[in-house]
Formats: structure tokens, sequence, C-alpha cells
């Protein structure tokens, strides 16, 4: 049995067999098992409840939630912790099993090597990983000219003089929003892009399929690489390549001392926007029905769909290609249509080319990670096919979600498939 096959078994066995313990366990606890379930309903509500409130509220609300929480486990643990352990791990084991057995390595179409490619990279992203790994001197092996970024420096500038001076190719080692400022410069160019995860998190490389943990692999994309054409987003003028966000997540952004103790500044941040006194949001927007509605928590924008709610692959967009923004809300929301107020649930999400946003004030936006003022109304759209991107041949080349089917049944007949050596349904 070859090992994407055996990966694809070991998935199965380990799920079906995770899920029929959780069911002996359920069924063996009772009544316990409703008890917990009770706990847990009502420590949730309560953590919620302190989470969206400051001072002794906030203490007592939490204290409430650890307690309900931690009695749940205390009447499953009692007897079946074993089990319980058994189930978690085999369920996690066989999520990880069915990722790995869903890798997708793309094939991309060669293009000539450029001939003057130019390295743009900042030495203090993702914890200096540009001087970690010598970026400077690996590109230069490669006849990539590299420019540092120095403080005070204009990025936009740097890559614009770069095309000026011949550049037929340009590449960023950096963040996301640093990728974003120089992607918006080889789009604007129609030039070359490749794309060195050499910041933080890099969720624009894992979307792209350019191997997080080969920095200096990347830059092999301007040497021998393949090429695809991906979409950019846009917001009043501003480019991004992963998302713009409003509402909760972007005021805790903008405010003093989020870089230092972001979870602290998020948890303070709730009570201000969504507690009983606190200001709210005032985003107004129209949903795919054509209904104006008021947001609640948030709103997301993202180049691109995300996939969300799953076990496997959560978080990733599946393309980069769609020609088509994701859009999600979240949180409640007023709807006004045909003088009634429409009942909406807390999450909705769709897609669509452009999306616009209003408001009476100016508006905090998270954009690719980095905080902006935006005056509304805030223009969204996408622009397909916009970027040239180039990627290392021994790189995925897809998001390691390009090739996962929506829905748990629909992941276990393509993981049975795989085991059986059929050929699967889904395609890049």
């Amino acid at each position: 049995m070859s090992g994407r096959r055996g990966t694809a078994a070991g998935a199965l066995v380990l799920g079906f067999g995770g899920l029929m313990l959780a069911l002996v366990v359920v069924a063996q606890a009772f009544p316990r098992g409703l008890l917990a379930l009770a706990c847990v309903a009502i420590g949730a509500t309560a953590a919620w409840y302190g989470l969206l409130r400051t001072g002794p509220a906030r203490v007592v609300g939490l204290s409430v939630g650890a307690a309900g929480l931690g009695a749940a486990l205390a009447l499953l643990a009692s007897e079946w912790l074993v089990e319980e352990l058994l189930v978690v791990g085999a369920l996690i084991l066989s999520a990880t099993l069915a990722r790995i057995a869903f890798a997708h390595h793309v094939q991309l179409p060669s293009r000539p090597r450029p001939r003057r490619p130019v390295l743009l990279f900042n030495p203090k992203s993702g914890g200096g990983k540009a001087e970690r790994f010598a970026l400077a001197r690996e590109a230069g092996a490669r006849g990539i000219a590299a420019v540092r970024l120095r403080p005070g420096d204009d990025l936009q500038q740097l890559a614009r003089a770069a095309v000026a001076d011949g550049a037929d190719a340009l590449a960023m080692a950096g963040g996301d929003g640093s990728q974003a400022i120089v992607a918006a410069v080889a789009a604007e160019h129609d030039l070359p892009y490749a794309c060195v995860p050499a910041g933080t998190r890099n969720h624009f490389a894992l979307d792209l399929g350019v191997d997080r943990e080969d920095v200096i692999g990347a830059l092999d994309a301007l040497v021998d690489g393949g090429e695809r054409r991906v979409d950019l987003g846009e917001v009043n003028g501003h480019v991004f390549v992963n998302n713009v966000s409003l509402g909760l997540y972007a005021e805790a952004v903008r405010r003093e001392g989020y870089r230092n103790a972001k979870l602290r500044t998020l948890l303070d941040t709730l009570p201000a926007v969504l507690g009983p006194d606190g200001a709210g949001l005032d985003l107004r927007w129209t949903g795919p029905g054509g209904h104006a509605h008021s947001a609640g928590a948030a709103i997301l924008v993202s180049n691109n769909r995300y996939r969300l709610g799953r076990a496997i692959g959560s978080g990733t967009r599946p393309r980069i290609d769609d020609g088509l923004l994701g859009i999600t809300v979240l949180g409640s929301s007023r709807g006004r249509g045909r003088g009634r107020h429409l009942p909406q649930r807390p999450w909705r999400e769709w897609t669509a080319p452009a999306f616009e946003v209003d408001a009476g004030h100016v508006v905090s936006a998270g954009i690719d990670g980095e905080t902006v003022a935006l005056q509304p109304p805030l223009r969204f759209r996408i622009r397909p096919a916009a970027l040239r991107v180039r990627i290392a041949r021994r790189h995925p080349g897809a998001s390691p979600s390009a090739s996962m089917p929506e829905g748990l049944a629909a992941s276990m007949r393509e993981l049975a498939r795989i085991a059986l050596s059929q050929e699967p349904t889904t395609k890049e």
C-alpha cells in the first residue's frame, strides 16, 4: 500500500474508531453526560457574560464559567478519563492524517527566468528571519539583487524604484502587509512576483502553496519556478492579499499596546464594543438578498473565500483565483427589508465580486494585519488574475485545502477513494 493510501486508510480507521468509542462513553456515562452538557452550557454562557464586562462582573462571570467547565470535566473524568483521552487523541490523529492525505502538489507552467530579479526584505520581520537565514547572501548566489528595508524607508517607493531601475521580477521577504505592498507594484507593471515566507504567520504564502518552512527555497521561485495567476483584493485604493477586518479585531489592533499584548488588548476591547454599555459598531451593508443590515461583532472581507468551521483546512482559502471576495459577518445584525426586521444567523458567509460598507464616521480597518483609517463608504472589489506569482518547483503550488471536499460525508468518501486507489473527484 502506498504512503498516501495508507494515510487515508489510517484517517478513516481512527476517525471511525474514535466516534464509536465516543458513543460507548456517552452511553455508559448516562446520565452524567447530560449533566456535563448542562455544565458546559452554563459555563460558556457565564464566560461570555464575563468577557463582555469589566471589573468585578468580569471576574464573577469568568469564575462561574471556569467552574462550569471544570464540573463537566469532573463528571466525565472520574471513571472515563482514559477513554476520553483516547477519543480526543484518535480524532486529532485522524484529522492530521486526513490533512496529509489531501495534500496537493501542482505542476505549474514554466516561464523564462527573470534577468534582473529584485528581492526586498524586512530584516525585522518574523523575529529576524531574513538575517537568520542570510537571505541577502542566498539571493545574491542566485543572481537576485537584494534591497534591505531600513527604518523610515517607504516600501512602496523602494519597489517602484527597483522597477524604474530595470527590475523584471519582484520578491518580498516579510509579513503579509509588506507582501501586499510589493505585490501591488508587481501587478501594476505585470511583473512576476515571489512570496518569501519571512514573516510571522505567512498566511498568504500558505494559501499560495509556498512551503512556509523553506524560506531559502522560496527564492528558487525566481530561478526555475512555475507561474500561476491569482487575484488581489482592494478597498478604497488599498490592495490586500489576505483580508480586511472591520469591527472587534480592527478596534483592538488600533489600540496602544496591541503589539505587545494581543490577547489582553482583544479582551479589553470586547466590553467596549459588544458589552451592554459599549458603543457598538455603526457599520451598514447590504446582504446577498439585497436587504440592508447593520453589523454586530465584525465583518471580514477576504481575497477569495476562507474555509471556515471545518475540522481540517479551516482558516485557509482553497483557491485564490475564483474572482470573488469572501464576505463573513460575525455577530448579530439588524435587517431592514420591506418594513420588517428580519432575523439573522450570528454567522453569515457569501461571495461577491464587490461589496460596500457605509458608516457615519471614519472606520478602523485591519488590512492584512495593519491598522488603517478609512473614509466611508468602504468599497471592496476583487481584481481577478491581477498577480503573476512564481512558486518554487519543490513547493506545493496550491493551498493545503485545495483538494479537500466540503463536508464530513464528502471527506469520508474521498478518503475511501484514495485508500482504494481511485481517482479523486476534486481537482485544482
